[in-house]
């Protein structure tokens, strides 16, 4: 039988991720849903293997902000065969600084995301996240204001 195309359930994984981000569900059982265990999640600022700590690394990045959002475009996915995949998405992500923190409300920043899953026998995981930022407007938080 041949295997059928994982635009879809890859889109979701993609959608599910960010959604989180914003809603602030971030535990283990969120990473073990979306990822590989050997998963790579890269920003320009620093990295993280593997869902052990995955959840925290994404919680300590984001404390530094009253809140987020993130709106993405629909992912592109190329079935590359051998259950793996290939996706790209353009993400627009509004943070919003805490009171006092700078003169301006928001830090924004227009992002190409590129990655890899694998279909496991739990169903398809994201094995790969690649963030590159494009465009960017305000000022990104001050070094420590997770703290």
């Amino acid at each position: 039988m041949e295997t059928p195309q994982p635009v879809a359930a890859i889109g979701t994984l993609l959608d599910r991720y960010l959604v989180n981000l914003d809603d602030d569900k971030l535990d283990d059982d969120w990473a073990a849903g979306l990822f590989t265990s050997d998963a790579r999640v890269e920003f320009p600022m620093s990295h993280h293997k593997g869902t052990a700590g995955l959840a925290a690394y994404h919680r300590d990045a984001l404390a530094a902000f009253e809140r987020t959002q993130h709106l993405n475009s629909p992912a592109v996915v190329e079935y590359t065969g051998d259950d793996r995949a290939r996706l790209r998405a353009n993400v627009v992500s509004t943070h919003v600084h805490r009171p006092g923190d700078t003169d301006e409300p928001h830090f924004v920043a227009g992002t190409l995301v590129t990655g890899e899953a694998r279909r496991t026998p739990a169903g398809w995981r994201l094995s790969a996240l690649t963030f590159r930022v494009v465009w960017t407007t305000g000022n990104p938080p001050h070094p420590g204001a997770a703290e």
